[in-house]
């Protein structure tokens, strides 16, 4: 199986598969999610410097938000482990096979003494076209782009990140975008256009995609609503052809 997880390390201890942020962030590594990775999630999810910029987490965020979610993106994970795992069946020597997901996404800063704590997350997923602004017409586009299949490279994804503030302003979260497109989302899933939805005034956020290569295409407002506010969003676009 280990052709098939290229270019992820694998944790010689664990068996975990992880792809590591080059110097000066070699501490920072990106991993599937465990279970366990609950409390801390719990922690950083109840910061309004992170929730207020992002739209999924219920307020309070809760226990049980906590345990619901991490099944959900540790099945996902689960999942893309084990179609490599076939793919390494099918296809022992190569060619790579492409993947519709990133099995790594959670970040995590590596201790001297090797622990690791949690301090991040960020993944690939089908577009929802929030910037289209018909409703019969986005949906339209998210079920025929829901059924593509891997590889294809007319797939529109979206991207989506938070950072434990704590760890804001060091250059992280632009590093590890840059490494998850370049490592996994081009060569595995290729991945050729891929937008990213921001608040409006998330000003650092934006400034990560750009340093990315995503082009920031203005402000749109969609109707949405967040936890009871209404949210005018930022469009940030990025094309392999354009890149």
């Amino acid at each position: 199986m280990t052709y098939q997880l290229h270019p992820l390390e694998i944790n010689p201890k664990t068996g975990e598969p992880f792809l590591r942020l080059a110097a000066p962030h070699q501490n920072i590594i990106l991993t599937p999610p465990r279970q366990g990775d609950q409390s801390v999630l719990i922690q950083h999810m109840n910061d309004p410097a992170i929730y207020g910029w992002i739209e999924g987490p219920p307020t309070p965020y809760l226990p049980e938000h906590a345990d619901f979610w991490i099944q959900l993106v540790k099945e996902e994970s689960d999942t893309t482990l084990e179609c490599l795992r076939k793919s390494a069946e099918a296809f022992p020597n190569g060619p790579l096979q492409f993947v519709g997901a990133s099995p790594v996404r959670h970040l995590r800063e590596v201790k001297e003494d090797g622990t690791d704590v949690l301090i991040g997350d960020m993944n690939f997923r089908r577009s929802p076209f929030e910037e289209v602004l018909d409703e019969v017409e986005r949906k339209r586009l998210q079920e025929d782009n829901a059924k593509k299949q891997a590889g294809d490279p007319t797939i529109q994804y979206a991207i989506g990140d938070w950072l434990a503030v704590s760890h804001h302003g060091r250059g992280i979260m632009t590093a590890a975008i840059g490494l998850l497109m370049s490592a996994w989302g081009i060569p595995r899933m290729g991945v050729r256009h891929v937008v990213a939805h921001t608040f409006a005034g998330n000003i650092g956020s934006n400034r990560v995609f750009e340093k990315n290569g995503f082009v920031n295409r203005g402000l749109f407002d969609n109707g949405k609503i967040v936890r009871g506010e209404k949210k005018v969003l930022t469009l940030l676009e990025w094309k392999h052809d354009q890149a």
